[in-house]
C-alpha cells in the first residue's frame, strides 16, 4: 500500500516523531488534502502537551493547512479534485446543539478540532470533513494562505465583529503572530490603528505594518497616549499578558471594547467603575468557520496583508516546533511537504 510521512505524537508530552503510514481514504462527506504547507502555531502545545482535555493518542497536530483536493468520499457536492483549499481550527461541527442550531458553528459544543480531535496538518495528506474547507485564491502561495486559516483569521473576523467603523481608532497590542496580522488587518480595513509593544526597536515594524501610531509600552503610560488620540474604539489584545491587557483599559473610548485573543490562564484586574461610566466591554473571539477562512483569505489576497513566515520541511518539524515555542520566530512557522 502506498505510505505518506506524517509526524505525530505517540503519547502525552511524548517527542513529535516522523513516522509512515498508509494514505488515508475519505469516508462520505469526507475529502482527502494533499498538504502542501502546514503552519506551527502555539495551539499545537495542546496536542503534543497533552493538555487538551480527552484526547487520543497517536495525533498528528496542525491546524493551519493549505493544499490541494486529491479525492472526494461520496455524498461530498460541489468540491472538485485539485482545487486548492485550507482547512483551520474548526475541523466540522455536530449539527444538533443549539448554537449549530442558530449557525454558529465555531462555538459548537460538541466541536471537532483540525490536529486535536482529529489528525491534522504535519502530514502528506489529510482527511477532513468537507464543511470544514476553504478555497485559496491564486495570489496567495501555500506558504502564505496556511497561517491566514488561524492567526489570520481570528484577527480578522475580531476585528469585522468587533463593532468598530473606520475611521475610528483599533489598537493591537503586541506585534507577533498574531499582532503583526491585526495591524495589517485594522489598516486595510481604514481604522486609525496604533500598534503597542515593549520597547522601542518595534517601531520601525509597525509603520513597515502600516500602523499610524507606535506606543511603547515599557517608555510609556499606554492608557495615556490612547487617550491622547481620542480613546480605542477597540483593543485587540492579541499578547497574552494580562498586565498588559489591563494597562490599555483606561485607553478604551467611550462604548470601547477590548478583545482578548491571546489565551491566559491567569486572573485580569479590571476597575469597573470606569467601565460602567464609558459603557465598556470586554470580550473574547474564538477563531471562526470555513466560510470566515474563504472571507479572510479572500480578503487577503486583493488587500495585501501577507503573513511574515520563517520556512522549514516536514522532516525538520520538531526543530520548528521548538522555534516556534521559543518565541524568537518572525513571525509564524510553517512546514511545507514539498507536494
Amino acid at each position: 500500500m502506498p505510505k505518506m510521512r506524517a509526524v505525530e505524537v505517540a503519547s502525552p508530552q511524548g517527542p513529535l516523531k516522523m513516522v509512515e503510514r498508509e494514505i488515508p481514504q475519505p469516508g462520505p462527506r469526507q475529502v482527502r488534502i494533499k498538504v502542501q504547507a502546514c503552519g506551527v502555531c502555539h495551539s499545537d502545545s495542546l496536542t503534543k502537551e497533552g493538555l487538551w482535555p480527552g484526547i487520543t493518542y497517536p495525533r498528528v497536530p496542525g491546524h493551519e493547512i493549505a493544499g490541494v483536493i486529491d479525492a472526494l468520499g461520496e455524498g461530498v457536492p460541489e468540491w472538485r479534485p485539485g482545487e486548492r483549499v485550507g482547512v483551520g481550527w474548526f475541523g466540522g461541527n455536530c449539527g444538533y446543539c443549539e448554537s449549530c442550531r442558530r449557525g454558529d458553528f465555531i462555538t459548537c459544543r460538541h466541536l471537532r478540532i483540525t490536529g486535536i480531535t482529529q489528525d491534522g496538518g504535519y502530514a502528506d495528506y489529510v482527511v477532513v470533513p468537507f464543511e470544514t474547507l476553504a478555497r485559496i485564491p491564486d495570489e496567495l502561495t501555500p506558504v502564505e494562505a496556511a497561517p491566514l486559516v488561524c492567526a489570520g483569521i481570528t484577527t480578522f473576523n475580531a476585528l469585522r465583529n468587533s463593532g468598530a467603523r473606520p475611521p475610528e481608532l483599533v489598537a493591537v497590542l503586541g506585534i507577533g503572530g498574531l499582532g503583526h496580522l491585526g495591524v495589517q488587518f485594522a489598516v486595510k480595513m481604514g481604522f486609525r490603528t496604533a500598534a503597542i509593544a515593549r520597547g522601542k526597536d518595534k517601531g520601525p515594524l509597525a509603520r513597515k505594518l502600516g500602523a499610524h501610531h507606535y506606543i511603547d509600552s515599557q517608555a510609556e503610560n499606554v492608557s495615556e497616549q490612547l487617550q491622547k488620540l481620542g480613546g480605542a474604539k477597540v483593543v485587540l489584545a492579541t499578547a497574552t499578558s494580562n498586565k498588559a491587557m489591563a494597562d490599555t483599559l483606561g485607553g478604551l473610548g467611550l462604548n470601547g471594547k477590548l478583545i482578548i485573543l491571546g489565551a491566559s490562564f491567569e486572573p485580569l484586574p479590571v476597575n469597573t467603575m470606569p467601565m460602567i461610566g464609558g459603557r465598556q466591554s470586554l470580550a473574547g473571539w474564538p477563531s471562526g468557520s470555513s466560510i470566515d477562512s474563504e472571507d479572510t483569505l479572500a480578503f487577503s489576497a486583493i488587500s495585501g496583508v501577507r503573513p511574515m513566515t520563517e520556512v522549514y520541511p516536514l522532516e525538520r518539524a520538531a526543530e520548528a516546533y521548538e522555534r516556534m515555542m521559543s518565541n524568537k520566530a518572525r513571525f509564524r512557522v510553517v512546514l511545507t511537504t514539498g507536494n
